[in-house]
């Protein structure tokens, strides 16, 4: 079974049916046989941006907590890789979320992402490799 890590995007597209991106993203799940994994900046995100609506941002809590997602647990190790890269990215800029699935990828050594943002065709992990964006393929 693959691995692919998701950003906020698809999962506010997921929850918010109003969402430019909705049909794409539940299009993504359909389709999709494997893990997604993220991280908590990533959720918080999403609950942010989602937090007009309180029952979307509930639904997609309970989604979490039924697994919908794994959560790659973060912590103070990892603070130095995340200072590292948003130094690193501070053009683009590289925010929590996103440097936080950087490290992800290269913990888990999973290579492929769920993303509308076109940050990561620029991002570069550990190995100097970029991420795969498979959700790209649904937008059309």
């Amino acid at each position: 079974m693959r691995n692919t890590l998701i950003d906020a995007g698809p999962l506010i597209a997921l929850f918010n049916k109003s969402d430019q991106y909705h049909l794409a993203a539940v299009r993504f799940l359909e389709d999709y046989n494997g893990y997604l994994i993220t991280t908590w900046p990533v959720i918080t995100e999403a609950c942010h941006i989602l937090g007009f609506n309180v029952k979307c941002q509930l639904a997609l809590l309970e989604w979490v907590r039924r697994g919908g997602v794994r959560i790659f647990d973060l912590n103070e190790s990892h603070l130095s890789r995340l200072i590292h890269l948003t130094e690193k990215y501070d053009d683009v800029p590289m925010d929590l979320a996103d440097a936080s699935l950087i490290i992800a990828s290269e913990e888990t050594v999973c290579h492929k992402i769920a993303s509308i943002d076109s940050d990561f065709y620029i991002y570069r992990d550990i190995r100097n490799k970029y991420l795969e964006n498979v959700f790209g393929n649904n937008l059309g």
